[in-house]
């Protein structure tokens, strides 16, 4: 690996890592799924899970990847100062992706991994040190609010605690505070990109006493703002969950139904569950009782399939 003559300010091997591999002669896709696989270390398994694809072809984009580093000879390199904004967004998502699998772990026995939110926060935070640009700054305030709550996610003895059950003791006010200072940074220094608006999100719930204050229509109006700024069928389904909340969960099921029927979130287990909850909520319990299960299908996560089992059982009771 041979440096750029003008150093980079990268004082962390991980981060030079990151930058290194997402070079920008790959494509987006390509460039996260190779360094998501070789320098974090995920299976193909969890990434496929993060791009909601087939192990298969998460397999075969790797392999292509690696073919045309070799044969097109691209550098393997530390970029420059001047080139690390241009691979920006690649990192963060990287990041993202990697915090993401530690909140929700994709397969296995526990819910969360510690060790992968504990990681990301801590690459989050040395990239806002080192490029304290909004998207950068927006992407650590979300990943603090986020783990703030990951302790009251589980019960004791492992299972699935639901956000309006979780015991708001258990949050992390501390983290909660400078999650919140790093949102008011990056909120200040617009255009307010993607993961600030997501933290903003995020700090609605962290500000909520308990979840009956939960200020809702203030979440729907920004996952509003989510969807111009990124259409994609999961930003979709969240906002769809908050509308539940804020006008009913007839209103919120018709917005997960239409997104069922466009088939891009069919697999998707989040989708099936989230449905299957808005049923029980409505009383159509047969109906309730076939997302669950669709939802099993789907999970291999053991506290989730847990949960999901036992949902399914206090349905069928009535049916």
């Amino acid at each position: 690996m041979q440096a750029d003559s003008e150093a980079p300010a990268l004082g962390d091997d991980r981060l030079r890592l990151l930058f290194t591999c997402c070079h920008p002669s790959l494509g987006s896709d390509a460039q996260i799924a190779l360094t998501l696989r070789e320098v974090c270390g995920l299976t193909t398994e969890e990434i496929a899970s993060a791009f909601l694809a087939k192990p298969a072809t998460i397999a075969q984009r790797i392999v292509r990847t690696k073919r045309m580093i070799r044969e097109e000879g691209i550098p393997y390199e530390i970029p420059g100062t001047a080139e690390l904004p241009g691979r920006l967004t690649a990192v963060l998502h990287v990041i993202y992706l990697v915090f993401n699998e530690g909140y929700a772990a994709s397969s296995g026995a526990r819910l969360t991994r510690g060790d992968l939110c504990s990681e990301a926060i801590e690459l989050a935070r040395l990239l806002a040190e080192l490029l304290p640009e909004p998207d950068a700054l927006g992407l650590l305030s979300l990943l603090l609010l986020h783990d703030a709550r990951r302790a009251a996610r589980a019960s004791d003895t492992g299972e699935v605690v639901l956000l309006a059950d979780q015991d708001r003791s258990r949050w992390d006010r501390a983290q909660i505070g400078e999650g919140l200072s790093v949102l008011r940074r990056a909120w200040a220094r617009p255009p307010v990109g993607t993961y600030t608006l997501q933290a903003a999100i995020a700090a609605e719930h962290a500000r909520a006493p308990d979840s009956a204050s939960t200020d809702w229509g203030a979440i729907v109006r920004l996952y509003d703002l989510l969807l111009i700024a990124d259409r994609t069928p999961v930003v979709e389904l969240n906002r769809a969950a908050a509308v539940s909340e804020h006008a009913g969960p007839e209103a919120g099921l018709v917005l997960m139904d239409a997104l069922l029927a466009r088939g891009e979130l069919r697999d998707y287990r989040f989708l099936h569950s989230a449905r299957a909850e808005l049923l029980r909520r409505l009383g159509r319990h047969e109906e309730a009782r076939a997302a669950y299960r669709r939802a099993l299908e789907l999970t291999a996560q053991e506290p989730e399939r847990r949960f999901l089992e036992r949902r399914m059982k206090e349905v069928e009771a009535r049916c």
